[in-house]
């Protein structure tokens, strides 16, 4: 469509400016990128793997609790372990150093967590690198 000139002002060129949404979709391409490593790095792929071998019997005061941890060769791990009564409520908690093997594998680990009062069961929450 042809305007007749200089009755709508200067008509921009299509040509001009058309970078500026490429720019735009590049810088939020890498955004992305770069807060989809940081999550991956942070929840991602667990090194550290951890599951509750047996508990022995539970008292009012505590319970003592064996697991299994899988970790990188080498290396320590920091394990959170927790205990809870009936209705959920956390009566017990204590962050375990797990002493790695020289090589790759799994460890196991006996512990008596001190509780506030009877507990119903007990999970190792976490593990991730001792430091």
């Amino acid at each position: 469509m042809q305007f007749p000139p200089g009755r709508y002002g200067r008509r921009r060129d299509p040509q001009r400016r058309r970078w500026v949404p490429v720019v735009i979709g590049i810088v939020v391409l890498l955004g992305g990128l770069a807060v989809s490593v940081k999550l991956y790095r942070q929840y991602g792929a667990a090194e550290y793997q951890a599951r509750v071998v047996s508990v022995s019997e539970f008292t009012d005061h505590g319970v003592t609790v064996t697991f299994e941890v899988r970790l990188p060769s080498g290396t320590d791990a920091r394990c959170a372990v927790r205990a809870r009564d009936r209705a959920g409520a956390e009566v017990g908690r204590a962050q375990v150093t797990v002493r790695g093997p020289a090589s790759a594998g799994s460890v196991w680990t006996t512990y008596d967590l001190v509780t506030s009062g009877r507990g119903y069961i007990v999970e190792v929450v976490r593990c991730g690198p001792a430091g």
